[in-house]
């Protein structure tokens, strides 16, 4: 998978969902928002990131300062494309390994890429949820993006509210899909309260296997622990306290 590309098409994707749609349609996982709104916060997200990138941000940007940070009246899809082009562009103009700020401390510029990437995977769920369609992506893309996601986790402190996870007890999500290999399992467990993960196969308190387009979505609250598309094994507490201390 190159990430730049599937950014660009992930972005292409949902300009295709939207384009038909009616804008003032409720996103219902998104609360308040409409698809209006989902549509300007992701193509504003790439030219954030762009605006980052290119003036090699130290500290965070104001999204406000953010040029071209609205859609026109006349071309909203358009310019959604153009705002993932415009990322990729700056990334490559830039170059991939110059450091930048990101919310997960400095990081190579290419990380933008993959963090808008699956961005927008997971709003063109919200939209096909909003719009009542199926929502079908790429198993490997969609397991790319619950690592990407557990990465994240492991960067932020330990919750206000207690730990995701009990010391001592793993989390193993499981993907179903055919030929993911190593790459479509995840050991998860708690460090002194932080997320830790590696790819793998064992035994924990709370085993979860489902398609990698369930896994993405229950990791990321767009379909409920309890999903019956979801089996879950062994602690359903465990997992519960999980999806519930873990949100974006």
């Amino acid at each position: 998978m190159n990430p730049a590309d599937a950014l660009v098409d992930e972005n292409r994707r949902l300009g295709e969902l939207l384009a038909t749609a009616d804008p003032e349609t409720p996103v219902p996982t998104c609360p308040g928002w409409v698809l209006r709104q989902l549509l300007t916060h992701v193509g504003r997200g790439d030219r954030w990131a762009a605006t980052i990138v290119r003036e090699r941000a130290e500290e965070r940007v104001d999204t406000r300062t953010v040029p071209n940070g609205k859609p026109p009246a006349d071309d909203p899809i358009g310019w959604l494309a153009d705002s993932a082009r415009l990322l990729v562009d700056t990334v490559a103009t830039t170059g991939p390994e110059v450091p930048v700020w990101t919310f997960t401390g400095p990081k190579p510029a290419a990380w933008w890429i993959r963090r808008r990437l699956h961005e927008a995977t997971v709003h063109r769920a919200d939209a096909a949820i909003a719009l009542g369609v199926p929502y079908e992506i790429e198993a490997g893309l969609a397991a790319d993006g619950v690592s990407e996601w557990l990465d994240i986790l492991t960067a932020r402190p330990v919750p206000a509210d207690g730990p995701a996870l009990p010391d001592g007890a793993t989390l193993h999500l499981h993907a179903t899909d055919d030929g993911l290999g190593a790459d479509g399992e995840w050991l998860v467990r708690s460090e002194d309260g932080r997320v830790a993960w590696e790819h793998g196969h064992g035994k924990g308190a709370v085993a979860v296997r489902g398609s990698a387009a369930d896994l993405l979505q229950a990791v990321l609250r767009r379909i409920p622990a309890d999903d019956p598309r979801l089996h879950v094994l062994g602690d359903e507490a465990a997992w519960r306290t999980w999806v519930e201390r873990t949100p974006f």
